[in-house]
């Protein structure tokens, strides 16, 4: 496991997971099936958590809830879910736990995902163009990538590398994370190696099982040309950025490699991966944490905090201006500067 919303095979149940389109009465769970789920979640969190000790605690909490008989009116999988989220956050405030309901039968998790679940996944992902919303190189010579998703390394690899090339020659890059829910690790490290000159550690994950440590950092070497380690780059956020999004502002802001803009991050900094509960219900587990090489701590529970606190829909033109005013201290001639101080008398008038 190396990412934050796992893989093809997670990410996959989460597409499935879709109880909006749930039949209006939702999907029916008796006694029995019900008291069942309730020990395979407290078995898999006893199991797989990362924190073992918080574990415990949310264990005890499950089974004291249903011998109470707190889960006795529950009729449905969809507010059985909703519950079970919650009794898992009470006592670990981790936002990555979360049980899904799936309207269409959920298949048995393998160990790695079937060539059938990559490609269902590969045309999911392709479907959001791998999650590349926007490429810009307005007035002024500021490059933007409005990105939704960190999708699968192997899945976005020549897309993240085209929209690098589109603002390799830029003065400054806005990096849009604001819608921006996560994905994965890989993909992170993969878009954040053109941003540096030499390679970098970025992140460390640390796993539950076995104490492992897996470290990311930039790559030697990426197809075209870099944007490079000199040049200014913004990273906008919102309270909606969340895990992989989250890392890859913090991972530069430890470096002092960009500067935030706009709202405190949801704070989700534990990777983890989906385990089936039922043919209809399945929870993401996280089994491990992030730990920054440089603050040796991470953003879970706090979420990652913004340089240039503003709220999300000022976020943009907040860094425009950042970075048009960061311009105009070294404009390359008087012609130069004048664009500049035209293209900043636009955007204030956005305002």
């Amino acid at each position: 496991m190396n990412t934050f919303v796992v893989r093809p095979l997670c990410a996959l149940i989460v597409v499935l997971s879709t109880a909006a389109n749930a039949a209006p009465d939702g999907i029916r769970v008796d006694a029995a099936t019900r008291a069942g789920i309730v020990r395979g979640l407290a078995q898999a969190m006893d199991e797989q958590y990362v924190f073992p000790d918080k574990a415990k605690l949310v264990v005890e909490r499950l089974e004291a809830k249903e011998k109470s008989g707190a889960y006795a009116d529950i009729a449905t999988l969809e507010e059985l879910a909703r519950v079970l989220s919650a009794d898992l956050r009470e006592p670990t405030r981790d936002g990555h736990l979360r049980v899904r309901v799936s309207v269409q039968p959920l298949p048995d998790i393998p160990p790695e995902p079937t060539p059938e679940m990559e490609k269902m996944m590969f045309e999911h992902d392709r479907a959001s163009n791998f999650g590349v919303r926007k490429i810009e190189t307005p007035p002024g010579n500021i490059g933007y990538i409005d990105l939704r998703t960190f999708a699968s390394v192997d899945f976005a690899r020549d897309i993240i590398g085209a929209a690098m090339q589109v603002v390799a020659d830029t003065d400054a890059l806005i990096v849009d994370l604001r819608s921006n829910g996560g994905g994965d690790a890989q993909t992170v490290a993969f878009m954040s190696s053109y941003l540096f000159d030499k390679r970098t550690h970025l992140n460390d994950l640390v796993w539950r099982e076995g104490g492992l440590r897996e470290s990311f950092w930039t790559q030697d070497e990426v197809p075209g040309k870099r944007f490079g380690g000199q040049k200014k780059i913004y990273v906008l956020t919102s309270k909606k950025s969340f895990s992989a999004a989250e890392e890859f502002g913090y991972n530069l802001q430890q470096l002092k490699r960009a500067t935030l803009v706009g709202e405190t991050t949801g704070g989700g900094a534990h990777p983890g991966g989906m385990r089936r509960l039922h043919p209809h219900l399945s929870v993401f587990i996280p089994s491990g944490r992030a730990v920054n090489p440089i603050s040796k701590s991470n953003w879970e529970g706090t979420g990652v905090i913004p340089d240039v606190p503003v709220a999300a829909d000022e976020a943009l033109r907040t860094a425009q201006r950042l970075a048009l005013k960061a311009l105009l201290e070294k404009p390359r001639d008087a012609m130069h500067a004048d664009l500049l101080r035209k293209r900043l008398a636009e955007v204030d008038k956005q305002g």
